[in-house]
């Protein structure tokens, strides 16, 4: 259990901190460290076992969804433990960070509560050993991004920075999940521990490349890679804390992390080299380029995060087992220095007010200590020896070395390198010069600076000491962690490698010294330059080219639902006949031949005599059309004529709820045409008609071709388990009600929560409707002196007891015998829809006085909590008992748990129908009596 409650800690520290902020704020501070402290001490405490068996796994699962492969299972192994620890180790040191930072007037509760609940997402990412649990966790990571990103919403460049992120990596998610649908497809599973082990079937399936393609939109997107790397810019217009902890060792590391989880089972082709590296190389030279000239010091430092993870995507790409050794090391060091230069920028504009880099000069004389800081993670940034950065790019420029992907051309690798190198030595100079060197006097907002409160610094402190521990005695610091993940990535004994600070003079260090000299160099040279570079791209904007990409999405939008919605519901339908008829047209246009091997039967007498019935009623509702009443009567006998269909064919039950049905059905439609004119107006254009026509004749030709093809076909009918099944497994000699309650209950709640739902919108609809109300009745009698016939009244009256004993027997029998919830709910909706036709609305409704709303709820109630009674003695949801019992004077009697489900149903069914039907009735009265009856 420590591995899912390394994910609730956070959760619930989150649920407690904002029940805590909103009654005792002073107790916020010991809940948003006290539990993300707990949750990584857990984590530490596992050490042990990750790191004596490098190799080994832990796991955790419960099934969930087998059939579908969703299980919640998460796996520790060296990998996961990295990047957990880091989700947890800087999370800490952001929050402490964070409390100094933010305002008073601000909303710190909300702040960390969505900290706290990204921190979560981040560990199920990590922790996931299932790829669909995976995709969860990563769009949570998107939602919550938006959120932190957007937090000052009151500023337009916060809401634009969020809403770019989301809409890029949201759309990055639904690749991988497309991407995760179909590794799983190739695999047979989601698991994991089972898709690492099968990468020969995958690299040599077919939908390898899409699958590839899909994974990698989902990397490049998430971890801010060439040319999706727009967003992440324009993200710093979060607070601080956000950007050291999203931006630095989190969220854009996910990409990368993803590449490390998959790394066995997607690496090894030239698809996944030319792909990962080039766009690792791209994105590592643009964005240092982009980072030299930034004026503003968070954009500077995320054009530098955009280089860094462009070096970690291309060392994964490249064709060196120890690669990826060196892809590891860097993302460990990437995130401790990056996260201090984030956290010592924000420092720096807490105190100064402003992160320009034409106003910040000579901060050392007033910050002396916050530079030291910054000066360190600076140089640890730039690959500076003696620090953390240092080691790492060393490994680089050897790798680089030591590829082979271009042939005769595996010089401009190394050279690229060594030219970023140069680059990334440049802005790290300029951001220790120009924020703390250089004449003149410092032009801020906040004159003069003063060093933060002693507890904001301690983070970067803390990190700045790992920078050059590690940089120092790398070997006795990271190096059993840095051993283990790269175990768990490779899936393969590791290459030989040395984390020593000194390996002697090679080309590594010739290019390290010619990257170091060429950027400083640079550097010192940089002012005209950087005017006219600067100059040269002040034109291009990420910003405005995604807000004319989204306003003309939207235009487009527009125009395409200006098209299909116009306010016609005949051309609704239209469309959505023409879907339904390409689908079917598409896959029976592959049959060879439209007959099959099983002979057509001969058509009888009473079969003939349905049909011809049926073909008259049809051909005179459309001759009588114009006149709306008589065609819904016509139709009617449609329906009948069906009903007699389902009889004749042995399926009484379908037959009983056919007809019920129908009545119910038409006595609606009775209603609803009280607002349309008795004659359909016969003016419509003969393009519209020849559409309806076509439509009607392909749909009833296709239906029928698609009937005949599977009818002469021979198949294994599913009835047949069911039909063995039913007495002993459901208790019921009637195979369609145990269908219904038992086994495929599941699908029969979720109808009518459906059902429910739809009635409770017509209810919504029907109260904000403005109808107009004729002033007289159909026989030209004024409303006020129409009466309701009396003998109708009467006989309604007198029926009413028994129609609802007959709709009682059919439910009480519904388990052995034709009948059931639903059909006896159709029934009793008949007997009380005769009531208010015969006898009015208000006449009804005073003497029943029914909440229809309570007693549909009730059933969904009822229902579910049979569903749960079968669930706390350890059956599946909805499973039915059954027993039979001898009752004193009545004899042995059967009892089964679908009874209380189907009186479920039979609730829901009655109370959802009856609830349309009574506010379209008062719908029906003029304005007057409709307020009386109300």
């Amino acid at each position: 259990m420590a591995l899912p409650l390394l994910i609730a800690l956070p959760l619930l520290a989150a649920a407690l901190a904002w029940w805590i902020g909103m009654r005792a704020p002073r107790l916020l501070a010991p809940v948003i460290i006290g539990l993300p402290l707990a949750a990584l001490l857990l984590l530490l405490s596992l050490r042990g076992e990750v790191f004596a068996q490098p190799g080994h796994a832990q796991g955790w699962r419960v099934a969930w969804l087998p059939a579908l492969g969703l299980d919640l299972s998460l796996r520790l192994d060296g990998l996961a433990f990295l990047f957990a620890l880091l989700v947890l180790g800087v999370g800490l040191l952001v929050i402490l960070y964070a409390r100094y930072y933010l305002a008073r007037n601000e909303s710190a509760v909300r702040f960390f509560c969505l900290l706290l609940l990204f921190m979560a997402a981040m560990l199920g990412v990590v922790l996931a050993g299932n790829l669909l649990l995976l995709v969860v966790f990563w769009e949570l990571t998107s939602i919550l991004s938006f959120l932190l990103i957007g937090f000052w919403s009151w500023r337009a460049d916060a809401r634009q920075g969020a809403r770019m992120a989301l809409a890029v990596t949201g759309g990055g998610g639904l690749a991988l999940l497309a991407g995760v649908l179909l590794l799983g497809h190739i695999c047979g599973s989601f698991e994991l521990s089972v898709v690492l082990a099968q990468a020969g079937k995958v690299q040599h399936h077919p939908l390898y490349l899409p699958m590839l393609v899909l994974v990698l939109l989902a990397v490049f997107t998430k971890s801010a890679q060439f040319p999706f790397s727009f967003w992440l810019p324009h993200a710093m217009a979060a607070p601080t804390p956000v950007s050291a902890y999203l931006h630095s060792a989190t969220m854009v590391k996910a990409g990368v992390f993803l590449l490390a989880r998959l790394y066995p089972v997607l690496d090894g082709t030239n698809s996944w080299f030319y792909l990962v590296s080039m766009t690792g190389l791209a994105t590592l030279i643009v964005g240092a380029g982009l980072a030299l000239l930034q004026r503003d010091l968070k954009g500077l430092l995320a054009y530098s995060t955009i280089s860094h993870l462009g070096l970690i995507t291309l060392l994964f790409g490249l064709d060196t087992q120890l690669s990826t050794v060196a892809a590891i090391f860097h993302i460990i060091n990437h995130a401790v220095f990056k996260a201090s230069l984030f956290m010592a920028a924000g420092i720096i504009d807490h105190e100064t007010g402003t992160r320009d880099l034409d106003r910040l000069r000579g901060l050392a004389r007033y910050m002396p200590h916050t530079a030291v800081l910054a000066i360190v993670a600076s140089l640890s940034m730039a690959g500076v020896p003696l620090f953390n950065g240092f080691l790492s790019k060393e490994m680089f420029f050897g790798e680089t070395l030591a590829q082979g992907l271009l042939g005769e051309f595996n010089w401009v690798i190394p050279a690229a390198a060594t030219m970023a190198g140069a680059l990334t030595m440049a802005y790290s100079l300029r951001f220790i010069y120009g924020v703390f060197f250089g004449g003149g006097q410092p032009d801020l907002p906040n004159y003069p600076p003063h060093e933060p409160p002693r507890f904001m610094k301690v983070p970067v402190e803390f990190l700045v000491v790992i920078c050059l521990v590690v940089g120092l005695v790398p070997a006795y610091t990271v190096g059993d962690l840095l051993a283990a993940a790269s175990l768990a990535t490779l899936r393969a004994p590791l290459p030989e490698y040395s984390l020593h600070l000194w390996h002697g003079v090679n080309l590594p260090l010739m290019m390290s010294l010619v990257s170091m000299a060429g950027g400083a160099t640079l550097f010192f040279l940089r002012r005209d330059a950087l005017r006219r570079w600067q100059q040269a791209i002040e034109h291009v904007s990420a910003r405005r080219s995604f807000e004319h990409g989204m306003r003309a999405l939207e235009r487009f939008a527009a125009a395409v639902t200006r098209w299909l919605e116009n306010g016609s519901l005949p051309t609704y339908i239209a469309w959505m006949l023409l879907a339904m008829l390409a689908v079917p047209a598409y896959f029976l246009a592959d049959l060879g031949a439209l007959a099959g091997s099983v002979p057509a039967g001969a058509i009888d007498p009473i079969g003939a005599a349905t049909l011809a019935l049926l073909s008259l009623c049809a051909i005179a509702v459309v001759v009588a059309h114009r006149q709306r009443l008589l065609a819904l009567v016509l139709l009617s006998g449609c329906g009948l004529m069906v009903s007699l269909a389902f009889l004749r064919f042995s399926a009484p039950d379908l037959a009983l709820t056919q007809i019920s049905v129908e009545v119910v059905t038409i006595l609606l439609l009775v209603l609803a045409l009280f607002y349309l004119p008795r004659e359909t107006n016969d003016r419509a254009r003969a393009g519209r008609r020849v559409r309806d026509a076509v439509l009607a004749l392909g749909g009833g030709t296709l239906l029928a071709v698609a009937a005949y093809a599977v009818m002469t076909r021979p198949y294994d009918p599913v009835s047949t388990f069911y039909i063995e099944q039913a007495v002993p497994g459901g208790g019921g000699h009637n195979v369609v009600n145990v269908l219904l309650v038992d086994f495929r209950g599941f699908d029969t709640l979720g109808e009518i929560c459906v059902l429910l739902v739809a009635g409770l919108a017509v209810q919504a609809l029907l109260k904000g409707m403005r109808l107009p109300t004729p002033s007289a009745a159909p026989d030209g009698l004024p409303w006020t002196s129409q009466p309701h016939p009396l003998l109708l009244a009467m006989l309604a009256r007198l029926m009413l007891p028994l129609t609802l004993l007959v709709a009682a027997f059919i439910l009480l029998r519904g388990h052995n015998q034709p009948g059931g919830g639903f059909i006896a709910a159709l029934i009793t909706s008949v007997a009380l829809l005769l009531q208010y036709v015969a006898n009015g609305v208000r006449w009804t409704e005073a003497r029943i006085a029914p909440d229809y709303r309570a007693i549909a709820g009730a059933g969904i109630l009822l229902a579910g909590l049979t569903g749960l009674g079968s669930l706390a003695f350890g059956y599946p949801f909805l499973t039915t008992a059954f027993g039979h019992f001898h009752l004193p004077g009545i004899g042995e009697v059967e009892l089964a748990t679908a009874m209380i489900f189907d009186l479920g149903v039979f609730c829901t069914v009655t109370g959802t129908t009856l609830v349309i039907v009574s506010h379209l009735g008062v719908r029906n009265l003029p304005p007057a009596r409709a307020a009386e009856d109300d």
